[in-house]
């Protein structure tokens, strides 16, 4: 294997000469440098990443944690494309690591990433709390960025959507079209955004006169299949609704699939909205009705926030970000009249 010292015997140079050419050290001649370049192609070295980036301190690199319950679906492959395309455009690479099961083993995965240098990270957190991210966040020199996450104490180390205020209005929407009897099926439990998504469906109720009724509430866990389960047993406790929030787009194919086969239409009998706006919400039939949560947006900040961090910059103050109501065919207002009869 070629060694560092067969290049400097190749070049004619010393071996930290050619660490400091491979260094970017603005010091060494161009004349020096040319000719360190010329024995590194001649002689097919290949410098240990993990060395020098020990020894520079820089790695062009991006790390990023996410857990790998959000491996599946259409939103981890969009959050996944935005991210990489990012980081390329901004001349990084990008490294995951896997949050697995646990905070422990988030912890762990943003550890792993900051001993191999990177430059800085990306959190997608799914069981470390804000308390615990801001900790991380002071426990370490390299800039850390947590999306989907509003923090206390690092405010300008998040990007975040409003999805308590995203739902309320979502919800609202539906209220203006007729309906008072609303169905939810939340995410999985403990999430902040099924929390979130949960927490302004309520507060639309209330807001509007409307009592909030638990029994008109089911939990999912995302999937599909999950919302074809949690709609199949609201049918089944008799309680009655003309509308069904689902609180991701997965989720809302999986009850529409139960409405299908219950031989309830969609919407003329229920009215179906839900969050996303994954490709396929749109040529759904029905096409669904549903809120575009801005990924690329996000992803794009977060990059450009951290390249500031990096270069010493100042970021402008953060305001979250705000989904839109796409509306689609899954959703039909009814008449007062009509109200009366369901």
């Amino acid at each position: 294997m070629t060694t560092m010292l067969d290049v400097a015997r190749k070049a004619g140079v010393s071996k930290a000469t050619v660490s400091r050419v491979l260094a970017g050290n603005s010091y060494v001649s161009k004349t020096t440098r040319d000719r360190v370049f010329k024995a590194i192609e001649e002689t097919g070295y290949r410098p240990n990443l993990l060395a020098r980036n020990l020894a520079t301190r820089k790695s062009q690199s991006i790390g990023l944690v996410i857990t790998n319950t959000l491996y599946h679906g259409p939103y981890f492959s969009e959050l996944m494309f935005q991210t990489a395309t990012v980081t390329e455009n901004h001349g990084r690479q990008l490294i995951l690591a896997d949050g697995r099961h646990s905070a422990e083993e988030e912890r762990q995965a943003i550890q792993f990433l900051l001993d191999l240098r990177c430059d800085a990270v990306i959190i997608y957190p799914r069981f470390l709390t804000p308390d615990e991210m801001d900790e991380i966040i002071e426990q370490h020199t390299q800039p850390i960025m947590v999306v989907n996450r509003r923090l206390t104490r690092h405010v300008a180390n998040c990007v975040y959507a409003d999805h308590l205020q995203d739902s309320y209005d979502a919800v609202n929407y539906l209220i203006q079209q007729g309906h008072r009897e609303i169905a939810l099926i939340t995410g999985v439990a403990g999430s902040p955004t099924s929390d979130s998504r949960l927490h302004g469906y309520q507060q639309a109720l209330s807001d509007n006169g409307i009592a909030f009724d638990p029994a008109r509430v089911d939990a999912g866990d995302w999937s599909p299949e999950s919302g074809k389960n949690a709609a199949a047993r609201l049918l089944a406790s008799g309680v009655t609704f003309s509308a069904l929030v689902a609180s991701n787009d997965d989720m809302a194919t999986g009850a529409a699939r139960t409405f299908y086969q219950a031989g309830i239409q969609v919407p003329q009998q229920i009215s179906l909205l839900s969050f996303d706006d994954i490709s396929l919400a749109s040529v759904f039939i029905p096409s669904l009705t549903t809120v575009r949560v801005p990924v690329a947006e996000m992803i794009k900040d977060t990059l450009d926030r951290l390249v500031n961090l990096l270069e010493s910059k100042t970021n402008p103050p953060f305001t979250p970000f705000r989904g839109k109501l796409i509306v689609r065919e899954s959703v039909q207002a009814i008449t007062p009249q009509a109200a009366a009869t369901r």
